[in-house]
């Protein structure tokens, strides 16, 4: 009886050794934009939480500026296991489902503040669980900002992008938007997006003030037309197989962490839009262009077909709420 005792007492003196040797449970942050970006910052800010409260639990590992996959490849990366979160553009889903397509029309949202409220609403946040189909789990919107547009030459009214070529990203909106101007857009990485500038391969870009100014790509571009155009979030996302594998207090903790990295970052895009935007201006590198009201309608005019196009994929009744957030 005291050698079973014995035995009993080594076992589980051994179990608890092991338990307290485990590693902790690695959470792979890929994102392909600079730490200083809205992006950025909040992906470091979620790191340095979990290190603050779940310490020998959950480590995350940050890989900024495509060092680990670029968003073209992380959602499939992600669903091999090789990354346990990401923050792709709404742009990237468009190959999991139609529905988050709708932040890629162009002059559907006014500002930021109508996004956050549609983004807040019922079909917003319905819109978060639109990937579970495909093994993926929405965690939350992160802000980057509205979208300007960049060129070699001055962008005042539509037909003066006519026939210019424009990076975009991988969207079948976005490629639609730049026809609907007589445009050229070439579907690139993010991470291509300067030397494509620098070498004249490209005429132009559309993004935020953040990633203009972060990426240097005011530095290569003479003219940026304030045109706020369209917006550019993003979706942090993660696999439902490693989501749904945690425990289920760690999951609300890693939770909670996250939600208060995101509104960090939400805050810090809202700063860095204006910010930003002077920086370059003060840079003197890039001309700002302001439109009048009459071009602007004349952009609107141009590129509001666009939405019609789209309505049967993404939901007129989507769509018509989105707007509705304008209000």
């Amino acid at each position: 009886m005291r050698l079973l005792t014995a035995a009993v007492t080594a076992m589980a003196l051994t179990l608890g050794a092991t338990s307290a040797m485990a590693a902790p449970i690695e959470i792979k942050f890929s994102h392909v934009v600079a730490e200083n970006t809205p992006k950025g910052q909040m992906a470091n800010k979620f790191a340095e939480l979990v290190a603050e409260r779940l310490a020998g639990k959950v480590k995350v590992n940050v890989f900024p500026s495509s060092q680990l996959f670029g968003d073209n490849k992380v959602l499939e990366a992600m669903l091999l296991g090789d990354v346990q979160m990401a923050a792709p553009s709404l742009s990237k889903f468009q190959k999991y489902t139609p529905t988050l397509q709708l932040f890629d029309l162009p002059f559907l949202f006014k500002d930021m503040a109508a996004v956050e409220r549609f983004q807040g609403s019922a079909d917003g946040q319905k819109m978060l669980t639109s990937l579970e189909s495909k093994g993926l789990v929405g965690l939350g919107y992160l802000h980057n900002g509205m979208k300007q547009l960049s060129a070699s030459d001055p962008l005042k009214v539509p037909a003066d992008a006519s026939g210019k070529k424009f990076r975009i990203m991988t969207s079948d909106v976005l490629q639609a938007q730049f026809e609907a101007i007589d445009a050229v857009p070439l579907k690139k990485p993010f991470s291509e997006v300067f030397t494509l500038l620098q070498t004249r391969a490209i005429d132009g870009q559309e993004n935020t003030w953040s990633n203009i100014y972060s990426k240097k790509f005011f530095e290569v571009q003479p003219f940026i037309t304030e045109s706020n155009h369209g917006v550019l979030d993003y979706m942090v996302v993660t696999s439902a197989e490693f989501w749904g594998d945690l425990d289920a207090d760690l999951r609300t903790e890693i939770k909670a962490a996250l939600d208060e990295a995101i509104a960090f970052g939400n805050g810090i895009a809202a700063e860095k839009a204006n910010s930003d935007k002077q920086a370059i201006i003060d840079s003197k590198r890039s001309e700002v262009i302001e439109i009048s009201a009459e071009d602007r309608a004349l952009w609107v005019a141009a590129m509001k077909p666009v939405w019609a196009q789209f309505s049967d994929d993404i939901g007129a009744d989507l769509i018509k709420a989105a707007e509705a957030s304008n209000q």
